[in-house]
């Protein structure tokens, strides 16, 4: 092996040393750092607890199927994480259809007549969204405030405090995320 080759072997080993510690050890040991002093909530994966118990994450959906609680989007994986995904559907599949005439005559049922808004009718794309529209939260405020015999306005507060904004004030839709405001209606009927 000639000297010129040796010398680029050496400087192709130096480099595979240096990138190898920088970027296999002390890159991910500088993020893995980050996440557990700055955003230990977030890298815990955001979860919500009740009592000391974990009862979810604020970044996914449940299943609440009960008159008394806020229902969130509909599921086509039935809200199980480790098989998330929407349907694959076209919009004018016969299944698809008939889905959705079965989720818009549910929620009319459900909420005293009151027309389904899209994010009640359509599933999204990992089927484990935590938030739904306003709009939706507030069809569904009557129905919860009578399940759980509250004042209406008192559940419509607490869908209003409950309602966050645009991200970055331009990002996105405002949102309500059902898993907390189902937590805060829990702990105003305990009252």
């Amino acid at each position: 092996m000639s000297s010129s080759n040796t010398r680029q072997l050496l400087a192709a080993l130096r480099m595979f040393v240096v990138l190898t510690v920088l970027l296999g050890g002390l890159y991910p040991a500088a993020i893995w750092g980050v996440g557990r002093l700055g955003l230990s909530h977030q890298a815990d994966g955001s979860r919500v607890e009740r009592g000391g118990v974990v009862v979810g994450s604020s970044l996914l959906g449940q299943n609440f199927t009960d008159d008394r609680h806020f229902q969130g989007r509909p599921s086509a994986s039935e809200y199980a994480g480790d098989v998330s995904g929407g349907t694959n559907l076209y919009a004018s599949a016969q299944d698809q259809q008939k889905a959705l005439a079965d989720r818009r005559a549910a929620y009319a049922a459900a909420n005293g007549g009151a027309a389904a808004p899209a994010d009640a009718l359509t599933a999204s794309a990992s089927g484990l969204d935590p938030d739904i529209s306003p709009e939706n939260a507030m069809a569904q405020a009557p129905r919860v405030a009578r399940a759980n015999g509250l004042d209406r306005g008192a559940v419509v507060d607490l869908v209003r405090d409950h309602t966050e904004g645009r991200t970055l004030g331009f990002l996105g839709e405002p949102r309500v995320n059902v898993v907390e405001l189902n937590l805060a209606l829990d702990q105003l009927v305990a009252r």
